[in-house]
């Protein structure tokens, strides 16, 4: 399945040693994001990973990290014991909510957490476990996930910004027609009007037709 999936030319395995070794064909014969993707899905089975959620890593959009809990409780086996079932928690219920809250997929197992999720959810998921495994408590960590998921639900609801227009239509840009119209109108009254420049053009407008005079008697 790896092997389709990904286009590599073969994938060798060391049942001693447990080493895992890729083989690519020729540069243009397989995508080259796929090279970088694949050790990372080899890497979460290795991890306990279910490998049908470890192969939504040759997605685009999936990332992946390991947390190493050494690095938190030393290399003690009852503290790192210890330190998993609160990550864990009863009935996997801790693991199971910070699953839901971050839409990403959590493997505990032996030393080491891996972690799958999209570039929103897995650093959310990836700061409340290091909260956790720095005793944090559970309460505090799973309100700060839901308040950070609350407010991305907000956000993926409200508008981006509002487009303006410089320059708006009329109303007779909504009837079909009616722009034409309209622009017949407007250049004929354009060109009914005078040129003031013009000497004729204003003798004719200065003139009096036969039934218009003028009275001064009021001045």
């Amino acid at each position: 399945m790896l092997h389709e999936k990904s286009g590599c030319k073969s994938i060798i395995i060391d049942s001693e040693s447990g080493d895992v070794i890729i083989k690519w064909g020729e540069p243009g014969s397989f995508d080259p994001l796929m090279m970088m993707k694949l050790p990372d899905v080899i890497k979460a089975i290795g991890r306990g990973m279910n490998p049908k959620k470890a192969m939504s890593l040759l997605d685009d959009e999936m990332l992946f990290e390991l947390i190493e809990l050494k690095s938190f409780v030393g290399k003690k086996a009852n503290q790192q014991r210890r330190i998993r079932s609160r990550i864990i928690g009863s009935e996997g219920k801790i693991r199971k909510r910070i699953e839901a809250l971050t839409n990403c997929e959590i493997t505990v197992y032996g030393g080491t957490i891996v972690i799958i999720g999209d570039d929103l959810g897995l650093p959310m998921a990836s700061d409340a476990i290091k909260s956790l495994l720095n005793g944090a408590e559970h309460g505090p960590v799973l309100k700060k996930l839901e308040v950070v998921r609350k407010k991305q639900r907000i956000s993926s609801k409200t508008i981006d910004y509002i487009e303006t227009k410089e320059t708006s239509l009329g109303f007779e840009h909504l009837v079909p027609g009616l722009s034409n119209i309209t622009e017949r109108r407007n250049r004929k009254y354009k060109n009914s009007q005078p040129d003031i420049n013009n000497e004729e053009d204003l003798e004719e407008l200065m003139s009096l037709s036969d039934d218009e005079n003028i009275d001064w008697s009021e001045e």
